[in-house]
């Protein structure tokens, strides 16, 4: 068990479910559609990786000799992709303009990418033992 990977996991998980259910009832009638189903992809995205984060923590793999680079790579992945998103979707509902940081999104869907390629990685490189 790797608690590092577990807790955050929760954290994770814990924030996209109130992340979600805010978004879906405090934000539907303040934002278009399109603004909406951009909210729902990034905690979609955040859930999933919530999952993979407890899988990967509640594994027997050992040694994980990719841990530490699997594990940046899914927490800024998913800060810079699921927060970038929610900033981008609520972004006329503040007096702030978050389209400077529109990079983020692709930045951090290539973060969470390299994180697959590691756990792929770790788990072809594993085989047998």
């Amino acid at each position: 068990m790797n608690r590092k990977f577990i807790v955050t996991g929760t954290i994770f998980g814990l924030l996209a479910v109130i992340i979600g259910a805010f978004g879906a009832h405090g934000l539907k009638p303040l934002l278009v559609e399109s603004a909406r189903e951009s909210f729902e992809t990034g905690v979609k995205y955040q859930m999933y990786h919530a999952l993979l984060m407890l899988f990967i923590g509640n594994s027997t793999l050992r040694p994980f000799r990719y841990q530490k680079p699997i594990f940046f790579l899914l927490l800024s992945g998913v800060i810079c992709f699921s927060g970038s998103i929610y900033l981008l979707a609520t972004n006329n509902l503040t007096p702030v303009d978050f389209k400077g940081i529109a990079l983020a999104t692709p930045l951090g869907g290539t973060l969470l990418i390299a994180g697959w390629i590691f756990l792929f990685l770790e788990f072809v490189k594993s085989k047998g033992k």
